[in-house]
């Protein structure tokens, strides 16, 4: 199976294979000294962040820094092809675990920090039968009557929102009942693609997405924070960062960075 991530450079946005990403990124690196020293340098950053980051980098850019690129996926995925040596310089994750393993294996240039915490939210598309509520009490009654067709998550191995959207479907007791309706995206942004196509009757995606393109297309309810592990989202320089990332880095903790994330549904660390 082919997982795909997002490539935003200026405003034109592309899916590659993760393969074929790695091969060219690689190849991009290992240009000559002239090229390299020219290059826009890469950013690997959750799929959550696909809206928010890219406001973030545009105000950068604006700011007087220079531009960089930015890539999208899950953050499992893009964990492993950092320890696989994509030249990525800084990675934001869309929890913590995943920046802590490449700390423990030696890639980063510290722990991190804090820059973010997501929440979740139930999103049903117009015209789905699912009536959406915090306690998933409509997606209770749904399930009971046989009205759940297909229910869409990310993917629990990769995606920390799908570890998320789990954990909320155990605490209310749906798990297992729903298991096999799921339809799991690569990425959560993949997920919330799935809960607004096909006969899917909605999914619990990322509070972010909803807010940035699906508020408009359906109804949502916040999932409450207690119902599943925090979404703390730490971001690392990692080996090879470089000046132009280290500026991006302490720009993403500055306010001008932190009211674009609030605006598109994060909490900020104090």
């Amino acid at each position: 199976m082919k997982i795909c991530a997002n490539i935003v450079s200026g405003r034109r946005v592309v899916s590659v294979p993760a393969a074929a990403l790695l091969t060219a990124l690689c190849l991009l690196f290992t240009a000559t000294p002239r090229v390299a020293a020219q290059r826009t340098p890469a950013i690997a950053a959750a799929a959550n962040l696909n809206f928010a980051l890219r406001e973030v980098a545009d105000r950068f850019a604006r700011a007087g820094g220079n531009r960089v690129e930015l890539v999208f996926g899950a953050s499992g995925t893009l964990t492993r092809q950092i320890q696989d040596g994509a030249p990525f310089e800084m990675f934001l994750a869309a929890d913590e675990e995943f920046p802590n393993q490449l700390t423990r294996a030696g890639l980063t240039r510290d722990a991190g920090e804090i820059y973010a915490v997501g929440r979740v939210a139930l999103f049903a598309p117009r015209g789905s039968p699912l009536q959406v509520d915090q306690r998933l009490d409509g997606l209770a009654r749904l399930m009971k009557d046989g009205g759940v067709t297909r229910f869409a998550i990310a993917n629990p191995e990769v995606a920390p929102y799908g570890r998320a959207a789990e954990a909320v479907l155990r605490k209310h007791g749906l798990w297992d009942g729903i298991r096999p309706r799921l339809v799991l995206g690569d990425t959560i942004a993949q997920a919330a693609q799935f809960a607004t196509t096909g006969n899917a009757v909605g999914g619990l995606v990322a509070y972010s997405l909803v807010l940035a393109e699906l508020k408009d297309r359906g109804t949502h309810a916040v999932i409450p924070a207690a119902d599943h592990a925090p979404l703390r989202q730490r971001m690392v320089l990692l080996k090879k960062a470089g000046p132009v990332v280290e500026r991006f880095y302490r720009f993403v903790q500055e306010q001008d960075a932190r009211a674009i994330l609030q605006k598109h549904g994060f909490a900020v660390p104090q």
